[in-house]
C-alpha cells in the first residue's frame, strides 16, 4: 500500500512539473541581431544599449515586433539567423522601409535617430 502511494505521488509530481514546463511562455532571445545592429551602426550603439529589445519589439509585449523589427524580419531568410553577413543584409534592407513617422529607417539612422 505504501509503495502504491509513493508511486502515485511520484507520477503526480512528475505530471505537475511537466505541466509547469509546458505552460510557461517560451522566450527566445536573439542577441545576435542587437549586437549586429550596434556593430553596423556604432554611432547609435550607446542609444541602442539603453533601448535594448525595444529597438525591434513593442515595449509592452516583447512578442510583438515594432515597425523596424518587422522590416528587419522581412529581410531575414531564416527564423533564427546567426550568420552575421545575413543579419547585416537584413538591417541594410530595412533601411529602405518607411517608419510610422514617414521617414525611411535609413534616413532616421543617418540623422542619428534610433528606428522605431
Amino acid at each position: 500500500m505504501i509503495r502504491n502511494s509513493i508511486k502515485l505521488l511520484a507520477v503526480l509530481g512528475g505530471l505537475a512539473v511537466l505541466g509547469l514546463l509546458l505552460s510557461s511562455p517560451v522566450t527566445e532571445a536573439r542577441p545576435q541581431y542587437f549586437n549586429q545592429f550596434k556593430s553596423d551602426y556604432p554611432k547609435l550603439a550607446t542609444a541602442a544599449q539603453k533601448e535594448k529589445c525595444v529597438l525591434c519589439h513593442d515595449a509592452r509585449n516583447k512578442r510583438v515586433r515594432n515597425a523596424y523589427g518587422g522590416a528587419v524580419s522581412e529581410g531575414l531568410t531564416k527564423r533564427n539567423e546567426k550568420f552575421e553577413p545575413a543579419i547585416t543584409r537584413a538591417l541594410k534592407k530595412a533601411e529602405a522601409a518607411k517608419s510610422p513617422g514617414g521617414k525611411t529607417f535609413g534616413e532616421m539612422i543617418e540623422a542619428g535617430e534610433l528606428p522605431e
